[in-house]
């Protein structure tokens, strides 16, 4: 069976236009990590690391199983994830800025529909023999629905993204719908650590409802 890629075979979920659009997303699984401060700080790096370590424990194993689960396919893992908000009381700083260190935020990789959370637990447990760190004490299996969303593909520096949200509140509006929360998702298409701020890819996404 051939290999599942989800840049050619989601691209409405992961490659969106750059220009808004209204979008339903279903639920998927994921492996997750949450935590708080500012993503430039150096602490940051290790969340992304204890996540991919698990995403490829996952991967391999898998792969190496016998039997297989029902449905198995081999597949390129997931691109990294994170649903963003501001501690309470943080918002609205001076001229619309944040304090990144006030930022929350839950870090995750999706998962194969295929995966159960049984063997999950059994990767966790062989990561933190084989790669131990103290942060996969805080990694949980969850299935995650967005539901009814705006969503684009914002190109360039993470700081210039209140741009890219201003179109897309309009967008709503224009369309009958308001922000549920102020929280969003990103999904980094580009890997931050190899690629130059202007040309980062990182699919800006928000939960919507109608307008009452």
């Amino acid at each position: 069976m051939k290999k599942h890629e989800w840049k050619r075979s989601e691209k409405e979920i992961y490659l969106p236009k750059t220009e808004p659009q209204l979008i339903a997303v279903p639920e998927f699984k994921f492996v997750t990590l949450e935590g708080e401060g500012n993503p430039n700080s150096p602490f940051f790096s290790d969340y992304v690391s204890v996540l991919y370590s698990m995403a490829y424990a996952i991967k391999m194993n898998l792969k190496k199983s016998d039997p297989k689960p029902e449905d198995y396919n081999d597949y390129t893992v997931y691109p990294l994830e994170g649903i963003w908000d501001l501690k309470s009381g943080a918002k609205g700083g001076p001229g619309g800025s944040i304090n990144k260190d006030e930022l929350v935020f839950k870090l995750m990789i999706r998962q194969p529909n295929f995966l159960e959370e049984s063997f999950f637990d059994k990767m966790l447990e062989l990561t933190k023999k084989k790669k131990p760190h103290q942060l996969l004490d805080n990694v949980r299996f969850e299935r995650i629905s967005d539901g009814v969303c705006i969503q684009m593909m914002h190109i360039g520096s993470y700081d210039d993204e209140p741009e890219s949200f201003t179109k897309m509140e309009a967008f709503a509006s224009e369309n009958g719908f308001i922000r549920v929360s102020e929280d969003h998702r990103e999904i980094y298409i580009s890997d931050f650590r190899k690629v130059a701020p202007e040309k980062l890819k990182t699919v800006l996404r928000f939960k919507v409802k109608p307008k009452s």
